[in-house]
């Protein structure tokens, strides 16, 4: 699954920077090795914003998930 931005007040992807945090534990993407992260992320939704490390409001829907970071906007898998 591929993550959408779906709000207006999201950061346009073009001025993003690339990302600096792991969305799933939240460390440093350069810290280590992310496998297990990678593999948890099949199944699960991020839990952390990986453009500013903030924990994100997840919501788990029937049809996928929705996470909400309160400086980058709303993502949709």
């Amino acid at each position: 699954m591929t993550a959408q931005v779906t709000t207006s007040d999201a950061v346009p992807a073009a001025d993003r920077a690339p990302a600096a945090w792991c969305d799933r534990c939240g460390e440093a993407v350069a810290a280590g090795s992310h496998d297990g992260c990678a593999a948890a992320r099949v199944l699960e939704p991020p839990r952390f914003c990986a453009h500013c490390r903030r924990r994100m409001k997840v919501q788990v829907l029937p049809v996928g998930w929705a996470a909400v970071c309160v400086e980058h906007g709303e993502i949709r898998g």
